[in-house]
């Protein structure tokens, strides 16, 4: 699956690690993306629930086996609209 694919999928559902945060103390974390927003994704860690800007990291995405990274910028958009916009 190509990077401009993924970003116009439904993410909901995938595994997710952050591999770039302008937080340091997000680099590595991950686990399972439950929800989204425009600007955020609320990812649930083996720890608790918890909520990241998208703006501020990269992310890696497996999904069917394959590992693929967006910067979140570049998918900063409200789920329904990421499927015109994502770029």
């Amino acid at each position: 699956m190509k990077r401009q694919n993924l970003a116009k999928d439904e993410l909901i559902g995938l595994q997710v690690k952050i591999i770039e945060c302008k937080d340091s103390d997000w680099i590595g974390k991950s686990g399972l993306i439950i929800d989204e927003t425009k600007n955020t994704f609320l990812i649930k860690t083996k720890e608790k629930e918890k909520t990241i800007a998208k703006a501020i990291a990269k992310f890696e995405f497996e999904k069917n086996g394959e590992k693929i990274i967006l910067d979140g910028s570049k998918i900063a958009y409200r789920p329904e609209d990421r499927i015109k916009k994502a770029r």
